[in-house]
């Protein structure tokens, strides 16, 4: 298998943070070791409309070379302060930033629907994090990603007037991290030359197209608006505004890579790398039955009736 792109670039005003400074357990391999987790937010663009999240699962002051870690560094100034965010002092007055980070996946399980389900949502994960005295001019190369990916599917969506959405082609496939996990993805495609492009590709599970792509993460509120006819005078008018975050690819490689190659990827090495998958999303569910059981395993809270 070929050393797999995956990266993300960010640059921009620090938004906001949930970061918090923890410790490891008893259990852990390193015990008592002070991390931090969480994630902090980055308007890419001047207005802060389009903010883009980071997440950091485990990031200690020193490396695994002993060496201090600069980001455990900026991170924990951002948590006390000594780095303002968007939200707190202003825009002005916020700390610059600039990530070079990777595509990652959320995976959990949830019962919202009443069966064990799986979702897995795309994030940028953990990376190299620097505070900067300015940030480029042009916009578009503040918010970049790029990546190989194994394309298995394109479908195609029609335009949406009421869920304000253009038409689009959606890119289905999969990606890989640094150790070659194999991480499951789609992107979106809107120029209208894109979608032609891939979807002529005619990829599908047995006869994928593996290339490197290039795009942009794009956040925006979508407001939808709610009348209610009245019996009489006025109608009952209410807005909902919710965050759509997308995955657009702007860009792919002229020529796509060779598939089943040993230059490449052969499938073989997909195989195993979708089984190991299936290995790694049964522990996590496995974990998730755990949790779930506990919880009904619990003392009943009480349940006194305050108002007798």
């Amino acid at each position: 298998m070929k050393n797999m792109i995956n990266r993300t670039h960010l640059e921009g005003y620090l938004y906001e943070h949930d970061l918090t400074i923890k410790t490891t357990g008893k259990e852990s391999k390193n015990p008592g070791t002070e991390f931090i987790s969480g994630t902090i937010s980055i308007a890419t663009d001047n207005d802060c409309l389009n903010v883009v999240p980071v997440h950091f699962t485990y990031v200690t002051a020193v490396t695994s070379k002993g060496a201090a870690n600069n980001t455990f560094t900026f991170l924990k100034n951002v948590i006390d302060g000594t780095v303002g965010t968007v939200m707190k002092v202003g825009k002005e007055a916020a700390g610059k930033v600039r990530i070079d980070s990777a595509i990652g996946l959320n995976d959990f399980y949830t019962d919202r629907s009443g069966t064990i389900e799986l979702v897995s949502a795309k994030r940028n994960e953990g990376g190299f994090v620097h505070g900067v005295p300015s940030i480029s001019e042009d916009e578009k190369t503040r918010n970049t990603f790029e990546a190989d990916m194994l394309i298995t599917g394109v479908t195609h969506q029609e335009a949406n007037e009421e869920r304000q959405l253009g038409e689009r082609a959606v890119v289905r496939g999969a990606i890989f991290d640094f150790r070659g996990a194999l991480l499951p993805v789609d992107f979106i495609a809107k120029n209208p030359k894109a979608i032609a492009y891939f979807e002529g590709l005619g990829a599908t599970n047995k006869t994928p197209v593996f290339t490197k792509v290039w795009g942009r993460q794009i956040s925006s509120t979508v407001v939808t608006t709610y009348t209610e006819e009245s019996a009489f005078g006025e109608a009952n008018v209410r807005e909902v505004s919710t965050s759509r975050k997308e995955w657009v690819i702007t860009g792919a490689a002229a020529e796509p890579y060779a598939w089943d190659d040993e230059s490449t990827i052969t499938a073989a090495e997909v195989q195993k790398a979708s089984a190991d998958r299936e290995v790694y999303l049964s522990t996590v569910k496995q974990r998730y039955v755990e949790y779930k059981e506990g919880q009904k395993a619990a003392p009943a809270a009480n349940t006194t009736n305050w108002w007798l």
